[in-house]
This record gives C-alpha cells, structure tokens and sequence, in this order.
C-alpha cells in the first residue's frame, strides 16, 4: 500500500492490462451471490481479464440486522473472505472486493463498508474503509442513513496492483472530487469506484460523474455496479463502467448479470497528461 505523495512514472507498468468490471443484483442470500460472482469472474479470467472488480455490498445487500451475522475480521478471515481468496488464487488474477461487510472491533453494532484488493494468491494488498457515507432522503425515493450501521473511513488509500497504481473509492464519494485529486496525487493511473447506486441517483448523475472525475483526474475509472431490485424498497441503476482518462466510455453494461472487459494503457493516462496539463497546471489560492 502506498501513502506518500508520487509522480514516479516508473509505478506504471509498460503494457495495457485487460481489467473487467462484474455486474449482479446482490439480495440476502450470500451463497446465491457468490456462486454468481464465481461464474461471472472465471468468464471475465477466461477472456484475458488480469483484474476482476466487483461491486459494493457484494455479498449481501439486505437490513443491517441480517448483515450483523455476517461480518468478518480481515485478520482473521471467515468463510466470505475465505472464498474470495481462493477463487482469486483459481482464476489467477487480481480481485477487488468492492465493499465487503468488516467488522468493527469491539462494536458489534456496527461495521465498515471496505474495499479489499486481493493479488492473484489471495493475499490482501491494500483495503480501503468508505470514508463518505450515504446518509440521503431521497423525495419519491428512498431514505437511507448508512452512518447509522457503518463506521466511516478516515484515509485515502492507494495500490501497486496488474494495472499500475490504483486508488480505492466507494460508490457515494464519487461526489466528493477532493478525495480523487488526493489519490492522484498518490500517484494514481486508474481510480475504482464499485457502487450500489440508487436507480433514482443512477438515472440523474452516474454518468456524469464518473466521466467528470476521469475528465478532471486525467486517470481510468472502473465502476462495477449493482442493478435491479433488491428488495421491495431498494433497487440499483446498474451501467457498470469503465471510462478512459478522455472521458471516453470504454465498456458498459447497461443492464442484468455480466462482465464487461477494457484495456488500461498507462501510456494513455501519460498522453493526456501531457496534451492538457490541468494537473501540473494546478495552483494553490486563498479566499
């Protein structure tokens, strides 16, 4: 895991590495998901993937009160984590957990809402807690307070991982452009974004803003995605994406289970850098 500021050039690796993107409709039946996520993974490995994403919440997406069973220590891992680094050391490849259930230590009550980027042995290499949380009441949609359940996270993390230097985000601090500037400035060639995205938000700014933080950030952005309805009061927008540091959408899937595939050249991320230097251009200012 990398914490200090960087520009080294030489953290990104000189070829383009095939990176996919997992879509599913998560629901309170883990083994269900799971089994899903397993078959969608080897596909996306079969057809060259280096890393496979997956979304937040991928596990179980459901009431607290049936995910306090389910937490797991990271240091100790349990059956959700275990079958996650065993499929990463099968497939051989990379595997992001989007959000996984963490437990917090001495709060049963309570969790945190993590990012797990596993190697291709299983080892973990970096995690990342959420550090913004959805707290909304959304007019003629849900009412969602994620603070109440779920610790926040207080650091930006970035990884060495198959594509070259990568921040971790989750789903509702893409609204936030200052923790994404941060992970640039870590050093940053590709930032993921796995979400469970409400269809009405979904609809209104998905799109938007990822192009906005790949536009701005001059980096790849890779968004695996929740769709569909979960319960009778939760449903996700889907449209799992990656976009290229032009903005350009590179793969989507608009809809229903799959994977969808594209190649990160880090010297794409160099070449726009260098066409339009926003970033180097960058100045400091008082008020």
């Amino acid at each position: 895991m990398r914490n200090q500021d960087s520009t080294d050039d030489d953290l990104m690796p000189r070829d383009p590495t095939r990176v996919a993107v997992i879509q599913h409709s998560a629901t309170t039946d883990v083994d269900k998901n799971l089994t899903t996520l397993a078959l969608l993974s080897r596909e996306a490995a079969a057809a060259g993937a280096s890393l496979i994403t997956w979304p937040e919440a991928f596990a179980y997406l459901g009431r607290h009160e049936g995910k306090r069973a389910l937490l797991e220590s990271l240091a100790a891992p349990g059956p959700i984590l275990t079958f996650c680094q065993d499929l990463a050391r099968e497939m051989g490849t990379d595997l992001l957990l989007g959000g996984f259930h963490e437990k917090v230590a001495g709060d049963p009550s309570r969790c945190y809402n993590t990012s797990v980027y596993l190697d291709h042995e299983g080892h973990i290499l970096a995690t990342y807690r959420k550090i913004h949380l959805f707290d909304v009441d959304i007019p003629d949609g849900p009412r969602l307070m994620e603070s109440r359940h779920t610790a926040p996270g207080d650091q930006a993390v970035v990884v060495t991982g198959k594509p070259g230097v990568l921040g971790l985000s989750i789903c509702y601090d893409v609204r936030f452009p200052a923790l994404y500037q941060r992970l640039v400035s870590l050093g940053a060639m590709a930032i993921t974004v796995p979400s469970a995205f409400t269809q009405s938000t979904g609809a209104a700014h998905w799109h938007a803003l990822l192009k906005a933080r790949a536009i701005e950030c001059q980096c790849y952005i890779i968004a695996p995605a929740q769709y569909g309805e979960h319960s009778a009061h939760r449903a996700s927008y889907g449209h799992s994406l990656i976009v290229d540091p032009w903005g350009e959408t590179l793969a989507e899937i608009p809809d229903g289970d799959g994977y969808a595939i594209a190649s990160l050249d880090p010297k794409r991320v160099q070449d726009v850098r260098q066409q339009i230097p926003s970033l180097a251009n960058q100045r400091t200012f008082s008020s």
